[in-house]
């Protein structure tokens, strides 16, 4: 199997790089193309265009920001009418419904399509140890069972094609209120002058503890909230994507709308490209009166 890797982002190109190290055949394409340097030159073949990709490989999985971009790297008229017999893996993060949609047009073009939407950050990527939530059929789930066991030791089959989708949107939508909830009651803890890691020692013996917890902790503490594994922009987007999908169920998205703003606040402090810990500076300006 030749497999085209659409989109070497941040999580794009580990994923891409453990296919390599499996010696699984690779043609990459990035629309910007220098951050396909490191994949050629662990020996991957380069695409100067979405189509040369698609039509080189038998299966084609995309990693790429959102359904737009989607939309544009393979299904433009040049790219869609290439996919006739190539099955098209879907991992970013999309809305069921854009996930459906998209479905669709890979079937009407003669391919065929599911989706694996992954949790996890870089580090999860680079050691194999992602968790994916497949929506697909179950011959589908079986038959590149093997190929999605290169980014996580157990792929999930949770439903047909949109269940995928929604599983990492609800995900998702944790990992924003999680991070936002603790980042409030650790700037109150520190308000009222108690020693952090006293509220973190209980904190860890209750049931209330998620080990995200302690992994933005330092993050927030130091202010450092450089070289991202999850950048505070797409988390905004992520966050948009379930509030949309939410509503349309009759969900009540009060309280993640109220996350959303303080995202928001964040990215307008200049942390759009930063981690999403630095959710706890727009939460500190609020309290400071520098929030809008």
């Amino acid at each position: 199997m030749k497999v085209a890797f659409l989109g070497t982002g941040l999580m794009g190109l580990p994923m891409a790089q453990r296919l390599l190290a499996a010696n699984i055949e690779l043609i990459a394409y990035n629309r910007t193309p220098e951050k396909l340097a490191p994949l050629q030159a662990a020996g991957a073949e380069i695409a100067t265009h979405p189509r040369y990709a698609i039509r080189a490989a038998d299966c084609i999985i995309l990693m790429l920001t959102n359904a737009a971009a989607i939309y544009s790297v393979l299904l433009s008229d040049t790219s869609w009418r290439t996919l006739s017999g190539r099955t098209v893996i879907q991992m970013g993060t999309i809305t069921p419904t854009e996930s459906l949609e998209i479905r669709d047009s890979v079937v009407s073009a003669g391919g065929e399509y599911l989706e694996a939407p992954v949790l996890g950050s870089i580090p999860e990527a680079q050691a194999g140890n992602l968790i994916l939530m497949v929506g697909a059929r179950e011959d589908q789930f079986q038959r590149y069972l093997n190929l999605l066991q290169n980014f996580g030791p157990e792929p999930r089959l949770v439903g047909p094609v949109g269940a995928g989708a929604s599983v990492k949107l609800a995900l998702n939508q944790l990992i924003s209120s999680l991070t936002t909830s603790f980042a409030l009651s650790l700037a109150f803890v520190q308000r009222q002058n108690i020693d952090v890691e006293k509220f973190m020692e209980i904190l860890r013996e209750s049931a209330l503890y998620a080990p995200t917890f302690d992994k933005k902790l330092s993050r927030m503490l130091d202010g450092n909230f450089a070289n991202p594994n999850f950048p505070t922009k797409h988390l905004l987007k992520d966050t948009d994507l379930f509030i949309n999908e939410a509503k349309a169920v009759d969900l009540d998205v009060s309280s993640i709308k109220g996350v959303r703003q303080i995202l928001h606040s964040a990215m307008k402090m200049s942390f759009a490209n930063d981690d999403y810990s630095s959710v706890f500076y727009a939460i500190k300006a609020w309290e400071e009166g520098r929030w809008e």
